[in-house]
């Protein structure tokens, strides 16, 4: 099996390292198929961070260094759980409140990863997103 995968002329390793812009947060993702699905997020909070995320399990996220340095942010019905790092603001993963088994991670953060080789990227719908229009009923 091979050791990486291509965006582009963009390798992405099979357990691939990614951290906020300080470094004072790292992570290590297992990425054995590349960055699969990758999106943004019309969604309130996604509109203003304007990051790509992509979707591994929970187990496919390991913190290397700095989990003392995220911090918590939720909102509206509490389920999403935002890490950001709390020195230099950085947001690197949240846990999704449409499959709370899944990590969304943001792309910019993968170290020697330009977002920019991913081309188009779609735009998910968060706006309309089906725990809120279950929430409302």
């Amino acid at each position: 099996m091979p050791t990486f995968t291509t965006i582009g002329s963009t390798r992405i390793a099979r357990t691939h390292r990614a951290s906020c812009h300080c470094g004072g947060v790292v992570l290590a993702l297992d990425l054995p198929d590349g960055v699969e699905n990758p999106r943004r997020c019309d969604c309130s909070i996604c509109r203003k961070r304007g990051a790509i995320c992509a979707s591994v399990p929970l187990k496919r996220l390991r913190i290397l260094q700095g989990a003392e340095l995220l911090t918590l942010y939720q909102f509206n019905t509490r389920t999403a759980k935002h890490y950001f790092c709390k020195i230099c603001g950085i947001y690197t993963h949240h846990q999704r409140r449409s499959d709370p088994n899944v990590y969304a991670y943001n792309v910019g953060c993968l170290e020697g990863v330009n977002p920019r080789d991913l081309g188009e990227v779609p735009t998910s719908d968060g706006i309309n997103h089906i725990s809120d229009r279950q929430h409302r009923a």
